[in-house]
């Protein structure tokens, strides 16, 4: 639509293995039912139409099966459940916690199919120019042929395809160092660091001049900032929740290094991660992006944050004076220390 990607990436296995949502509904009824009811329930509540539940489910489907419990390459954060992490809890809670001005109709089926459809591929090798992430532009192309897929015309329904476009795009994720501020203006850098939602503005002004004339590309990158808000809510959870979600992504990040838990070589970067990793993320890394997303989880990341540096720290303590055996020893300690499993 606007970005190009859908040309990019072609359909693997598993979009072969699960085209349409009659398939999805066969795997999730026989694997994990839940997984359905509790999407329903969300259509349900936001009033969308059945092929938003059937786009919705076809993308669960095909994390559960690419990287989740339904497949063989499981990842302990990128699966299934993620999708009911935001589908679910958190934009239920955005909804009952903002009221009269939480996101309606098309907005919500917007959301949601977002939580379904964000992290689809994890494991693309070829990038694409500018501050999109390789996985997150493969994610938009298979989003538009599930769309398609579901009954979605790319034209009649221009607004999904671009809307979901700009929102996966702006959940792209840069983890690096925040660079220091440019002492001629004490300014950091539009693009540097966190989710792309807050810089995906400034970088669609330079490379995509036009755009804002473009009311569905503005509508996109509205919601996409309460999206990226949406998938980075751990910092504004109940705190054990924070906790397993670390738990989950360094697990993930392991396995992805080819470093087993039980084998030393995970002892320190797992320690880095649960140690001043959690700091640098939660107070460097992290910014809302939209007003939404701070009312909903605002007060909760303010009383988190203490509970945070008193963990990374103790982490640190915990190995002062010998280190870890392994990475199945650090995350043993965190759970001690924090409650998570």
């Amino acid at each position: 639509m606007i970005l190009g990607y859908d040309r990019l990436y072609a359909p693997d296995a598993v979009e072969i293995a699960l085209p349409d949502a009659a398939s999805a509904r066969t795997l999730v009824a026989a694997r994990r039912p839940d997984l359905f009811e509790r999407l329903q329930a969300v259509t349900q509540r936001i009033g969308a139409p059945a092929r938003v539940l059937d786009a919705t489910l076809l993308g669960a489907a095909r994390l559960g099966l690419r990287h989740g419990s339904f497949g063989d390459d499981f990842h302990a954060y990128h699966n299934e459940g993620h999708v009911l992490e935001l589908g679910d809890r958190r934009l239920r809670r955005a909804l009952d916690d903002l009221g009269d001005s939480a996101p309606r109709g098309d907005d919500a089926a917007a959301l949601l199919l977002f939580a379904a459809c964000h992290d689809l591929r994890q494991r693309e090798t070829v990038d694409v120019p500018g501050p999109v992430g390789g996985n997150e532009a493969a994610s938009v192309a298979e989003t538009f042929r599930i769309l398609s897929a579901c009954g979605f015309d790319p034209q009649q329904d221009r607004a999904y395809f671009v809307a979901l476009e700009m929102m996966i795009a702006g959940s792209t994720f840069d983890a690096r160092p925040v660079p220091k501020p440019d002492p001629r203006t004490d300014e950091l850098p539009g693009l540097a660091g966190g989710a792309l939602a807050r810089g995906l503005a400034l970088w669609l002004d330079s490379d995509h001049p036009g755009w804002r004339e473009d009311a569905d590309a503005r509508r996109g990158e509205r919601l996409g900032r309460l999206a990226a808000d949406l998938d980075t809510a751990n910092v504004g959870e109940d705190f054990v929740q924070l906790c397993d979600t670390a738990l989950r992504l360094c697990r993930e990040r392991e396995m992805r290094a080819g470093r087993r838990l039980d084998a030393a070589t995970s002892a320190a970067p797992s320690l880095s991660f649960l140690g001043p990793g959690q700091q640098h993320y939660f107070f460097e890394l992290h910014r809302f992006c939209s007003r939404e997303g701070e009312s909903v989880f605002g007060a909760g990341k303010a009383a988190n944050g203490p509970l945070v540096k008193k963990t990374s720290a103790a982490m640190l303590a915990r190995f002062a004076a010998a280190p870890p055996a392994n990475g199945e020893a650090v995350l043993a300690a965190f759970s001690e220390l924090t409650g998570a499993c």
